[in-house]
C-alpha cells in the first residue's frame, strides 16, 4: 500500500515520568525537567479511503561513552514505523480513549511489532475534532517501574493540548504547499498564454480596398479559440476562425496541433473544403475521444471580393449588406468526430460596403443571471446596426456585457473578426 503524504512537525523527546534522567526512547535530547513531554513527528490524519497513518519517532538506547567528554544524553536515531490504513494498531487507536499500554495488547498488528521491537510501551493518541491526526510514543521508564494512573492523567492533558495545536500546525502547512502549488500553476498557465499567443495573426493583413478588426478574449488565462489569415500561393487568402471543445490547457493543445494542421494544408489545397477534410482526417487519430473542433473556412480574393468558405460546425458567419443581413450557410461536421467526411463549399462576392462578422460562441452562447441565452438573433440585429470594423467589435462586446450584467463570468472564449469592403480606397486593418 502506497503510504501517505507525511506532515512532520516538531521532534522531541520523552523522559520518564518520575524519574529526572532520560528514556531509553528519546531523541537527541537535552534534560527537560521530569514529566516533560513532546510530540515527535505525525503524519496526516488517515483518509476514510484509503492511505494510512506515518508514526515518526526517535528511537534507541543511550550511547553510553567513557571519559570527560562523553554526553550521556546523546541518542541513536530510531525507526520510522508506517501504519497503514487498516491494520488493526490504527484501528484501535481511533477508538482509543486514552493513553495506552501496548505491552498489554493482542493484535496481530506489523506496526504494533515495530513498536515494540524499537522499545515503546506506552502510545497516547493525538485526537483533534474527533480525528486521530498522531501518536505519542513513549518508552519504559529507567525506574523500572510502569506508568501510574497520574502520569497517564498528565499525557492525556498533555495530548488534548497539543493535539489541536498540531492539527493547526498541519493546517497551516497545507495552506503553505497549496498556496506554493498554486503558485507554480500560475507560472506555468502564464507561459502557455504567451506560447499560445504566439499562434495568433501578430499582423493583421494589409489588403487594398478592405478592413480587417479582430479579437480575442479567452474564458481562462488559455483558451481554445483561434483565428487567422493564411497567404495562399494564387494571391487569395484563407481565414480561418475555430474553437475547439472544452477550455484551458487540454483545449490549447488541441488548438495548437489543429492550427498547424491548417497552416500546412492550405497552402497546399487551396480549396476550403478540401483542407477542413485533409485536416479532420489527420486530427481524429490525435485527438482526445470526447473533444472536438468547429472551424469556418473561407478563401478570399481580395481583388474581385469573391469568397469560397466550407464549415466544420462551426457558428454561421454574418454579412451585413445593402439589402439586409445574409448568412454564410455550408454544411459539414466538426473536425475529429468521424473520418473520411466531406465538406460543402458554397461561393458569394462581397460588394463594396459588405461587411463580414465571424464569430465564436462564446458571444451568442453566453447566459445572463436568469439562464437566458444572448441568441444568435441578437447578433444578427447588431449586424443590422450599420457598424463595422471596430464599432462592431465594441458593439458586440458592449451589449454583450449589458445582457450579462457586471457580476458574469466569461463562460466561453471570445472571438470576433470582421472584414468590411470599403465603398473608396483600401486601408489596413487594426488588432486588439
Amino acid at each position: 500500500m502506497t503510504s501517505p503524504e507525511t506532515r512532520e512537525y516538531v521532534a522531541g523527546d520523552h523522559q520518564g515520568l518520575g524519574s529526572a534522567e532520560p528514556a531509553p526512547v528519546g531523541a537527541q535530547a537535552t534534560p527537560r525537567p521530569v514529566g516533560s513531554a513532546t510530540a515527535k513527528r505525525f503524519a496526516k490524519p488517515p483518509s476514510k479511503k484509503g492511505g494510512g497513518l506515518r508514526n515518526w519517532f526517535r528511537a534507541g538506547q543511550p550511547k553510553r561513552s567513557t571519559g570527560a567528554d562523553a554526553d550521556p544524553l546523546t541518542t541513536a536515531p530510531g525507526p520510522t514505523v508506517q501504519i497503514e490504513q487498516g491494520d488493526p494498531l490504527l484501528v484501535f487507536m481511533q477508538g482509543a480513549s486514552g493513553a495506552v499500554d501496548i505491552s498489554r495488547l493482542d493484535l496481530d498488528s506489523p506496526a504494533l511489532r515495530e513498536l515494540r521491537a524499537a522499545g515503546v510501551v506506552m502510545v497516547v493518541p493525538l485526537v483533534a475534532s474527533g480525528e486521530l491526526i498522531g501518536l505519542l510514543n513513549l518508552g519504559p521508564r529507567l525506574s523500572d517501574t510502569g506508568y501510574s494512573t497520574d502520569d497517564r492523567h498528565l499525557l492525556e492533558a498533555l495530548a488534548g493540548y497539543a493535539a489541536p495545536a498540531l492539527r493547526v500546525g498541519q493546517l497551516a502547512r497545507d495552506q503553505a504547499t497549496e498556496a506554493r502549488r498554486r503558485e507554480r500553476l500560475d507560472q506555468e498557465l502564464l507561459v502557455a498564454q504567451v506560447i499560445q499567443q504566439q499562434f495568433l495573426p501578430k499582423t493583421l493583413p494589409e489588403l487594398p480596398g478592405w478592413h480587417v478588426a479582430a479579437f480575442y478574449r479567452p474564458a481562462r488565462t488559455v483558451g481554445g479559440d483561434f483565428y487567422d489569415f493564411l497567404q495562399l500561393p494564387d494571391g487569395r487568402v484563407m481565414l480561418v476562425v475555430g474553437d475547439v471543445t472544452d477550455k484551458g490547457i487540454p483545449a490549447a493543445l488541441v488548438m495548437a496541433s489543429t492550427h498547424a494542421l491548417l497552416r500546412a494544408a492550405a497552402p497546399e489545397l487551396g480549396s476550403p473544403g478540401a483542407v477542413l477534410g485533409r485536416v479532420n482526417d489527420l486530427l481524429g487519430d490525435d485527438i482526445p475521444s470526447h473533444m472536438f473542433v468547429t472551424c469556418f473556412a473561407m478563401a478570399l480574393d481580395p481583388r474581385t471580393g469573391h469568397v469560397q468558405f466550407a464549415n466544420a460546425g462551426h457558428d454561421v458567419p454574418y454579412v451585413s449588406t445593402g439589402e439586409g443581413v445574409v448568412e454564410l450557410r455550408a454544411t459539414g461536421m466538426p473536425l475529429g468526430l468521424m473520418p473520411a467526411m466531406t465538406y460543402e463549399e458554397r461561393e458569394r462576392v462581397l460588394g463594396p460596403g459588405d461587411c463580414l462578422l465571424l464569430h465564436s460562441d462564446g458571444l451568442a452562447e453566453a447566459h445572463n443571471a436568469a439562464r437566458e441565452m444572448f441568441g444568435f438573433p441578437r447578433v444578427a440585429k447588431l449586424m443590422d446596426r450599420g457598424v463595422s470594423g471596430e464599432a462592431l467589435i465594441d458593439l458586440c462586446l458592449s451589449e454583450l456585457g449589458r445582457f450579462t450584467g457586471p457580476d458574469h463570468e466569461q463562460e466561453d472564449d471570445i472571438t470576433l473578426v470582421t472584414l468590411e469592403r470599403s465603398l473608396g480606397a483600401g486601408y489596413g486593418g487594426s488588432k486588439r
